[in-house]
């Protein structure tokens, strides 16, 4: 949740606003437990392997490059948890490739990880399977995530449900914050 992905960002995600109430929400509660995660583009594409630097290519002018270096900072209203909150830079959809989120997860002693921001059907996506893969226990916030498709996004929650049931809870806020009260 980052201004990258505002109304007024290069990559705006619609939803973002109301998903972003209840994410406050979540981070008030748990400020010392939060960690946010930044997607920071590279400077040009060619610092990116294989098919990153056509995407790249593509989107050259969201590198560092090209954009204005604030638009890497979290939305305002977050930016006041951190800290206590951790804030962790990521180059890859996955919060957890070549980033430091699970060394932070373990000095946590984390076993859980309940999943907001945005987008659904791309970095949650993959975050989420990837926590899977690692064998933590996920819950995706269904509404503290937001997409800029809103068809990929009922998918992915359709998809969260039936497929992954196992593997993957969506909970509302309300339920997060009443199950796990501090």
């Amino acid at each position: 949740m980052q201004r990258l992905l505002a109304p007024e960002g290069p990559w705006p995600v619609p939803w973002a606003e109301p998903a972003l109430y209840n994410i406050v929400r979540l981070a008030d509660r748990y400020p010392a437990r939060t960690i946010f995660t930044r997607f920071v583009p590279p400077a040009t594409p060619a610092q990116m392997p294989g098919m990153w630097r056509g995407y790249y290519d593509k989107w050259r002018h969201v590198t560092r490059e090209f954009i204005d270096p604030m638009l890497l900072d979290l939305l305002p209203p977050l930016t006041a948890f951190a800290p206590p909150a951790q804030i962790i830079d990521k180059t890859r959809y996955s919060a957890f490739f070549g980033s430091a989120l699970l060394a932070s997860l373990n000095a946590l002693h984390c076993h859980t990880i309940i999943l907001t921001g945005a987008e659904t059907d791309i970095c949650v996506l993959s975050t989420a399977l990837t926590a899977v893969d690692l064998g933590l226990a996920v819950v995706v916030v269904e509404d503290a995530i937001c997409s800029s498709s809103d068809r990929c996004h009922d998918a992915l929650l359709t998809l969260y449900r039936e497929r992954l049931g196992q593997q993957i809870e969506i909970l509302p806020t309300d339920t997060v914050l009443e199950r796990w009260k501090s």
